[in-house]
């Protein structure tokens, strides 16, 4: 049974939104809440499973590699899989109450959305170069409609840019993957690094497709451009999964590729530029952020920045640096969705996101705007959240090797957070003259603001549990015992 854990894992989300997609209208209560709450359980499995016995894999159809599709679980994966569930099941809890008098666009969103959940949970769980590519696909099929139920408008632009860009990423990875397989003879991450470690003019080019490709697609500047129209105009529940999950996916893949079949090919200057892009997408993505004059174009602007510290391990190629980037990925996805969700919330109310006539929201949006300041904790990387922990092992890394210009920027990317956090906050709880709200909305029910809140609690509580789960990720691969 234990076996069978991977690929329930994939096949439940994907089988729940065929059907959805088959069903229509139908059963709009019934079938998404079932298969979320299955795909949790299988997931929630799948972990307990890795944590006490080591590796599941299994091979489709019982074809092993090369021929076959391999489903492998490690620490990496894991820590991945832990995030997408806890923010899919929050974010599906949301959506239920968000579109329960939208019919037509409930029927569009969670065939699309446990589509994405499948294809996401089965690229953390590919073995090989080519189904990773597929899985990026579906992930990027699956994410740009979910962007077109804001309706028409600026989404429609917004979404052809990712359209563009997701495409564009995909074919330079796709060439790296073709010159892989004409160096290796194999597209397995594990029998390609013998062949990839030799060097050579080919093995160089496939690396740099490869990682050109996933920057692109995980948006990280100068590659961002698309990212804030299509974060700031999509639906909150949209908002969240593509911050949290969609984006985060492309940069696990770099990961991946960078401590696997990669391992010591590219130069250190590489990874130094590298850790330029992160440093100068914290700085720029944070002046930005401060510079909005709409609050989800804040948190969009936000999510370029916080990408930024993931790409701080590659010049410091440690296990703390690993640790710090792996855990600051899951803290920062559990705090960006509920900031998305508290926006949405606002949104709602409000009927607009104008930051300069938000005001006196802390009385009718009291638990909502209480999410969106616990989850910016952790975005600033303040005690005693996730983000805290994510950053203070980043920063032990840079002061541990030596390279104290990334601890300067760790330190300037936390105030300029703070910065645009409580620009938000101060707005929203100024009762001083001003633009006033016109006709409000109906006050977001109990589920739509609890959503937001329990994900902004749960970033706190991983300030508390970094040690079990930074046990699950485990050490920096191929780093000395």
């Amino acid at each position: 049974m234990a076996d069978a854990l991977p690929v329930l894992a994939v096949f439940v989300p994907f089988v729940g939104g065929i059907l959805q997609f088959l069903a229509g209208r139908r059963w709009l209560l019934v079938l998404p809440l079932s298969t979320s709450i299955a795909t949790v359980l299988v997931t929630a499995a799948l972990i307990g499973v890795f944590a006490r016995h080591g590796v599941p894999e299994h091979s489709l159809g019982g074809w092993e590699v090369p021929l076959g599709i391999q489903l492998r679980m490690d620490g990496l994966a894991a820590v991945m899989l832990l995030l997408t569930t806890t923010v899919g099941a929050m974010v599906s809890v949301y959506a239920l109450a968000y579109y329960r008098q939208q019919t037509k666009k409930a029927h569009h969103f969670w065939a699309l959305w446990l589509l994405l959940w499948g294809s996401l949970n089965a690229l953390f769980l590919s073995g090989d170069l080519f189904n990773i590519y597929v899985t990026l696909e579906l992930v990027s099929l699956a994410a740009i409609p979910l962007l077109l139920l804001a309706g028409p408008g600026k989404t429609v632009d917004a979404a052809l840019r990712y359209l563009h860009y997701a495409l564009f990423g995909s074919l330079i990875y796709l060439a790296g993957v073709a010159l892989v397989y004409g160096l290796a003879g194999s597209l397995d991450l594990a029998l390609v690094q013998p062949a990839l470690a030799e060097g050579g003019f080919t093995a160089s080019a496939a690396a740099a497709c490869l990682i050109l490709g996933i920057l692109i697609k995980a948006a990280i500047l100068p590659f961002h451009v698309w990212l804030p129209d299509a974060h700031g105009n999509a639906p909150a529940a949209v908002s969240a999964l593509l911050s949290a999950l969609v984006v985060k996916a492309a940069v696990y893949l770099l990961l991946r590729l960078w401590t696997g079949p990669l391992a010591g090919l590219p130069s250190e200057a590489v990874a130094q530029l590298l850790g330029v892009l992160g440093a100068t997408a914290i700085i720029l993505g944070s002046v930005l952020a401060f510079r909005q004059q709409r609050l989800k174009l804040v948190v969009a602007y936000s999510t370029v920045a916080q990408l930024g510290y993931m790409l701080l391990f590659f010049p410091l190629a440690v296990t703390q640096a690993w640790q710090g980037a792996v855990y600051h990925g899951l803290a920062h996805g559990v705090a960006k969705a509920a900031l998305f969700l508290a926006a949405g919330n606002v949104l709602l109310y409000v009927g607009h996101d104008r930051l300069t006539e938000l005001r006196g929201l802390d009385r009718p949006l009291s638990l909502s705007l209480m999410a969106f300041a616990l989850a910016g904790v952790s975005i600033m990387g303040l005690p005693p959240s996730g983000g805290f922990v994510a950053k203070w092992l980043l920063l032990s890394a840079a002061l541990e090797t030596g390279q104290w210009w990334w601890a300067a920027v760790l330190l300037s990317g936390g105030l300029l957070a703070a910065g645009y956090i409580f620009r938000v906050l101060r707005y929203a709880f100024l009762h001083s003259p001003g633009p006033a709200i016109d006709r409000p909305g109906p006050v977001p029910s109990v589920f739509l603001a609890w959503s937001a809140m329990v994900l902004a609690l749960l970033s706190l509580a991983l300030g508390f549990t970094a040690a079990p789960i930074l046990d699950l990720l485990g050490d920096l691969p191929g780093a000395p015992a």
